[in-house]
């Protein structure tokens, strides 16, 4: 193949023309043809040809790889079509890259390893692959290609018709969208496209749509069943495959046993998915977990169901959320009218179902977030710019995130338990909406990384700290706040019958990990009001910090906490909560 370069005279219009088309070049317009001397003359279907990755990477590894990988940065910016002077990577220099990267990023992911290791790897083709033009009826296709004895990748490019020499070789950069809005949506980075009259209004999707992920999760709903009541002095039998539960689960009233068919609990780490079978055979049977409750632990859900609290636009406590599959035109007009408006635009994409920050990324191009879309299904969030910071004597005033255990004893009705010890998460750098792919200036999740710093407080000792930094707002008003959000969100999550809402099933508990931080926010009259905003629930979460430090005042060591109830603060044990 040749890549010629085309310098042809063009009057204004057509000048105005051509910009509109998608190209991932520079302003020269590329094209690559079909000719003699690059063996595809005459090409047929039945050939495959191999291009060559120019640059591999994870995201939130791109801006050090400019900077210290020789030649890159150079190599990029002439890819690119980016002016580029001198021998040292410039800030300028590698700014413009990283945002121009996004017309050329083409990205898969590794189907087994490690959650890191599967994490998506974004790549951009050599300087060939990457003057390849769009075209809605394309005349090649390309995919990915990771080649395991060698452990390289390629992409694979072919012909999807007969070739004559001199015919242009492109690709659909929309490949297998059919819709045209969201076609639209997609080739925004090469074709930039006014969508602020489109709505970008986002109500809680259709009944059909929550029966689909019910399928797609293979959930079998219970049949409905009536609670076993067990004599006071009942010893349980539990088996688990949670090693914390295993280990801490001291208390006399339980015993822990190897067979799951002789089990009064069932305590399990996976999801569990024949209800039915369970409510058939076992019913009296206890589990850890509820049907349906996917609608809190994962994001897209999470943002669906929440709209029965706020509206079309989410309540307060949750930060605007889109889901990228399905309200990605919404979210481009949404992101427009605010840039119109000159409001920040700030956003955190997220997987819908990943915890620990991973392939979490937060940016301000439009252009980056639309191509996370083709990585794996994502949400993205209104980044909070007015975070509510906490003075860290040896950093700074940094972003901090609060995680508190609830306790769902039932559905109907509905009984809701927090944990009275919270934990919190600190970030490493002091807080400025810049270096956006600062890691320890952005999130909070360090206790993953052994070469991060983990910053850990008691609550005991924070709320005084707290307090003193923020003399106006007393702790137990901000956690009557938090509470009120708890409360609306598992309202509306207990709201609808299943699959639209949890399911009421008598022999479910079940306990979740809700992230959440503080923003700043306008209350009545123009006043200053601290904000809770749910960030994600989690599913059997971590709770080694529960049992490795008892609740204060109790000398007990076994998973034997202190729980109150959402709505009083009485303060029943443990096991009276989950019996």
């Amino acid at each position: 193949m040749q890549v010629e370069e085309v310098e042809e005279e063009e009057d204004e219009a057509a000048r105005e023309v051509r910009k509109k088309q998608p190209n991932p070049g520079s302003e020269l317009c590329y094209k690559v043809i079909v000719t003699r001397e690059s063996g595809l003359q005459a090409a047929n279907p039945n050939s495959i040809f191999l291009i060559d990755h120019a640059w591999t990477c994870r995201v939130e590894h791109a801006r050090q790889q400019l900077q210290q990988v020789p030649g890159l940065l150079h190599r990029m910016a002439n890819l690119m079509g980016i002016e580029f002077h001198g021998e040292l990577p410039s800030a300028e220099a590698v700014a413009l890259v990283l945002e121009e990267m996004w017309k050329f990023n083409q990205t898969y992911q590794l189907a087994h390893g490690t959650a890191e290791e599967k994490m998506p790897v974004w790549y951009i083709m050599d300087e060939f692959g990457s003057r390849i033009q769009h075209a809605d009826v394309p005349s090649f296709a390309t995919a990915p290609f990771f080649y395991m004895p060698q452990q390289v990748a390629y992409t694979l490019l072919w012909p999807l018709r007969d070739l004559d020499t001199g015919e242009e070789v492109t690709r659909d950069f929309a490949y297998g969208e059919t819709d045209p809005l969201i076609r639209k949506c997609m080739l925004l980075p090469w074709a930039p496209t006014d969508m602020l009259d489109l709505s970008s209004c986002t109500p809680e999707p259709p009944a059909e749509h929550y029966q689909a992920i019910l399928e797609e999760n293979k959930e079998k709903l219970p049949l409905d069943v009536n609670p076993v009541v067990h004599p006071h002095d009942h010893i349980f039998k539990v088996y688990t495959d949670v090693q914390q539960v295993a280990s801490s689960l001291t208390h006399p009233r339980f015993t822990l046993t190897q067979s799951e068919a002789d089990a009064d609990i069932l305590f399990n780490f996976s999801h569990f998915k024949d209800y039915r079978k369970l409510s058939q055979e076992r019913p009296g049977v206890l589990l850890n977990q509820f049907p349906c409750e996917n609608l809190l632990t994962v994001k897209d859900c999470l943002a669906s169901i929440a709209r029965r609290a706020g509206g079309p636009e989410g309540p307060a406590w949750l930060p605007r959320t889109f889901n990228l599959r399905t309200e990605l035109p919404q979210f481009v007009s949404y992101f427009q009218q605010r840039e119109r408006w000159g409001e920040d635009n700030h956003w955190i994409c997220k997987p819908w179902n990943l915890a620990r920050s991973l392939d979490t990324h937060v940016t301000k191009s439009l252009h980056s977030i639309i191509r996370h879309r083709e990585s794996t299904p994502k949400v993205v969030s209104k980044y909070i710019e007015s975070p509510v910071l906490f003075l860290r004597e040896d950093v700074g005033k940094v972003k901090f995130d609060v995680r508190y255990i609830v306790l769902l004893r039932s559905v109907k009705p509905l009984r809701l338990f927090v944990y009275d010890v919270f934990w919190l998460r600190f970030s490493n750098r002091a807080f400025a909406l810049n270096d956006l792919d600062d890691y320890e200036k952005h999130f909070t999740v360090m206790n993953y990384d052994p070469d991060l710093v983990l910053k850990q407080v008691h609550c005991e000792e924070f709320i005084p700290e707290f307090e003193k930094q923020y003399p106006e707002f007393p702790w137990t008003g901000v956690q009557a706040e938090i509470f009120r959000a708890f409360t609306e969100l598992f309202q509306v999550a207990c709201a609808k019958p299943p699959p639209l809402g949890l399911c009421d099933y008598p022999s479910s508990r079940a306990m979740y990990a809700v992230d959440l931080m503080l923003k700043w926010d306008n209350g009545p009259h123009g006043k200053r009001v601290m904000q809770p905003q749910i960030l994600e629930v989690n599913f059997n979460p971590d709770c080694e910090r529960a049992c490795s430090k008892a609740a204060p005042g109790d000398a007990a060591s076994s998973l034997r906490v202190v729980w109150a109830p959402v709505y009083k603060h009485t303060l029943p044990f443990l096991r009276g909560a989950m019996l």
